[in-house]
Protein backbone atom coordinates (compact mmCIF):
# COMPACT_ATOMS: atom_id res chain seq x y z
CA UNK A 1 0.00 0.00 0.00
CA UNK A 2 1.54 3.71 -0.73
CA UNK A 3 1.61 6.44 1.36
CA UNK A 4 -0.95 9.47 0.35
CA UNK A 5 1.08 11.98 2.25
CA UNK A 6 3.84 11.17 -0.16
CA UNK A 7 2.24 13.37 -3.38
CA UNK A 8 0.58 16.00 -0.94
CA UNK A 9 3.01 18.85 -0.99
CA UNK A 10 2.46 21.78 1.98
CA UNK A 11 3.44 25.07 0.58
CA UNK A 12 6.19 27.15 2.95
CA UNK A 13 4.80 30.39 3.97
CA UNK A 14 7.23 32.93 2.42
CA UNK A 15 8.57 36.08 3.21
CA UNK A 16 5.77 38.67 2.03
CA UNK A 17 2.83 36.32 3.68
CA UNK A 18 4.90 37.65 6.55
CA UNK A 19 5.64 40.96 6.24
CA UNK A 20 1.47 41.37 4.96
CA UNK A 21 0.35 40.08 8.52
CA UNK A 22 2.76 42.02 10.83
CA UNK A 23 1.07 45.00 11.91
CA UNK A 24 2.35 48.37 10.04
CA UNK A 25 4.88 49.97 11.71
CA UNK A 26 3.82 53.38 13.55
CA UNK A 27 6.77 55.87 11.89
CA UNK A 28 6.70 58.92 9.72
CA UNK A 29 7.56 62.16 10.65
CA UNK A 30 6.47 61.69 13.96
CA UNK A 31 8.18 58.80 15.35
CA UNK A 32 11.98 59.35 13.74
CA UNK A 33 12.58 62.51 15.61
CA UNK A 34 12.69 64.07 19.04
CA UNK A 35 10.24 66.21 21.20
CA UNK A 36 12.34 69.15 19.30
CA UNK A 37 12.11 68.21 16.26
CA UNK A 38 8.71 67.03 17.02
CA UNK A 39 7.88 70.65 18.05
CA UNK A 40 9.70 72.53 15.09
CA UNK A 41 7.52 70.29 13.03
CA UNK A 42 4.55 71.28 14.35
CA UNK A 43 5.51 75.05 13.48
CA UNK A 44 6.71 74.52 10.08
CA UNK A 45 3.31 73.03 9.38
CA UNK A 46 1.30 76.01 11.26
CA UNK A 47 2.95 78.34 9.33
CA UNK A 48 1.96 76.17 6.11
CA UNK A 49 -1.31 76.28 7.20
CA UNK A 50 -1.50 80.24 7.93
CA UNK A 51 -0.11 80.82 4.36
CA UNK A 52 -2.91 78.65 2.80
CA UNK A 53 -5.55 80.86 4.52
CA UNK A 54 -7.27 84.14 2.17
CA UNK A 55 -6.86 87.31 4.55
CA UNK A 56 -9.69 89.74 4.06
CA UNK A 57 -9.11 93.08 2.71
CA UNK A 58 -9.29 96.46 4.66
CA UNK A 59 -12.31 97.69 3.48
CA UNK A 60 -14.07 93.34 4.12
CA UNK A 61 -12.33 93.53 7.18
CA UNK A 62 -13.81 97.04 8.68
CA UNK A 63 -17.33 96.23 6.66
CA UNK A 64 -17.32 92.72 8.88
CA UNK A 65 -16.54 94.55 11.84
CA UNK A 66 -19.49 97.19 12.06
CA UNK A 67 -22.18 94.44 11.17
CA UNK A 68 -20.73 92.29 14.12
CA UNK A 69 -21.20 95.72 16.23
CA UNK A 70 -24.33 96.54 15.62
CA UNK A 71 -25.69 93.09 15.46
CA UNK A 72 -24.45 93.19 18.96
CA UNK A 73 -25.95 96.65 20.35
CA UNK A 74 -29.17 95.49 18.73
CA UNK A 75 -29.25 92.20 20.59
CA UNK A 76 -28.06 94.31 23.78
CA UNK A 77 -31.74 96.31 23.09
CA UNK A 78 -33.56 93.31 22.65
CA UNK A 79 -32.19 91.32 25.86
CA UNK A 80 -32.92 94.47 27.79
CA UNK A 81 -36.37 95.94 26.58
CA UNK A 82 -37.19 91.94 27.34
CA UNK A 83 -35.49 92.15 30.78
CA UNK A 84 -37.22 95.29 31.72
CA UNK A 85 -40.61 94.15 30.62
CA UNK A 86 -39.99 91.06 32.45
CA UNK A 87 -39.15 92.87 35.77
CA UNK A 88 -42.02 94.99 35.91
CA UNK A 89 -44.37 91.92 35.17
CA UNK A 90 -42.60 89.86 38.30
CA UNK A 91 -43.00 93.22 40.58
CA UNK A 92 -46.87 93.60 39.46
CA UNK A 93 -47.39 90.07 40.05
CA UNK A 94 -45.33 89.43 43.34
CA UNK A 95 -45.53 92.70 45.01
Amino acid sequence: MTEITDSIEVPEPDASQDDETKKPRRGGKRGKKGPLGRLALFYRQIVAELRKVVWPSRNDLITYTTVVIVFVVVIIGLVSVIDYGFSKLVSYVFG
